[in-house]
């Protein structure tokens, strides 16, 4: 079917007080993976493509990017495709052309006013492109290298007076909050400010954005979504189930040359998450 936007499906959901499942994408078989896990549990999705993804493909949008459209126009289920966590304002500038209806745009890094000028500047662009636009504010733990922040850190908490005026003052469409999670994880041991989620939930009339999803047990993750996250970006869930099927395979298969037999594998598995991940998002009371 035609490719919808990540606008109408996270408004949709916001509306709804449920959530869309977003899924980072870094090879070809991550594509397909999204797809069929989406079809298999019915239910629409997100196709993410990072800056970081970009730049391990030699810097090259397009491939991936058609790839991924090509995908999802033959699903069964509704797919979106979005930029995500963009610092470059060139690759900025590609997204339309290449396919996505919204970006991630990361000024998180910057000083908060410095942030809200770089923002308000790439959501003016987006806007006149026709771009959902989101943003993040707070700082969440575990990009760039750096180690994953406490969960009750100061530093990686969103204070819900200061996001009602980012959003404000900045225009964007959706906000990424920072309230426990971290990127990177590979155990799901986070905790989640659920009483900091409420508050921010009040104080804002966009939806609200979860990073750092793979570290966050089902409970937590259910528990966010009844306080008002919209769009759960997940990314490290993928990787770890498809290496660990890999390694897996290839430990009980040594002379194994074919990369088709091991890329299936690890497929798989990612079809697998995927489909749990979405099947449980969309039972969450």
């Amino acid at each position: 079917m035609p490719l919808v936007t990540t606008g109408e499906l996270v408004t949709h959901a916001a509306a709804d007080r449920s959530a869309v499942a977003a899924f980072n994408v870094i090879t070809l078989e991550h594509i397909e993976a999204v797809v069929a896990g989406a079809e298999s549990a019915g239910s629409p999705v997100v196709l993410q493509v990072s800056e970081n993804a970009v730049k391990f493909r030699y810097g090259r949008l397009l491939p991936l990017a058609r790839a991924a459209v090509a995908a999802a126009e033959r699903a069964d289920v509704p797919v979106a495709l979005h930029l995500d966590h963009v610092q470059s304002d060139d690759l900025l500038r590609q997204a339309p052309a290449a396919g996505f209806s919204s970006v991630m745009y990361d000024a998180a890094r910057l000083p908060y006013l410095d942030n809200l000028a770089a923002t308000k500047a790439a959501a003016d662009w987006a806007h006149a492109q026709g771009l959902w636009i989101e943003a993040e504010l707070g700082r969440l733990g575990g990009k760039n290298g750096e180690p994953p922040l406490d969960a009750h850190a100061p530093g990686a908490r969103t204070d819900p007076a200061e996001a009602r005026a980012f959003v404000a003052d900045s225009g964007v469409d959706a906000l990424a909050v920072a309230i426990g999670s971290a990127h990177a994880m590979t155990t799901r041991t986070a905790t989640l400010d659920h009483t900091l989620l409420k508050r921010l939930s009040a104080a804002l009339d966009v939806p609200l954005v979860l990073h750092g999803s793979s570290g966050v047990p089902d409970g937590e993750l259910t528990e966010a979504v009844v306080g008002g996250i919209a769009k759960v970006n997940v990314g490290t869930a993928l990787n770890l189930a498809m290496t660990t099927a890999i390694r897996e395979f290839l430990a009980a298969h040594p002379d194994a040359v074919d990369s088709r037999t091991y890329l299936s594998v690890g497929r798989e598995a990612m079809v697998r998450a995927v489909a749990r991940i979405i099947t449980l998002l969309a039972g969450a009371p």
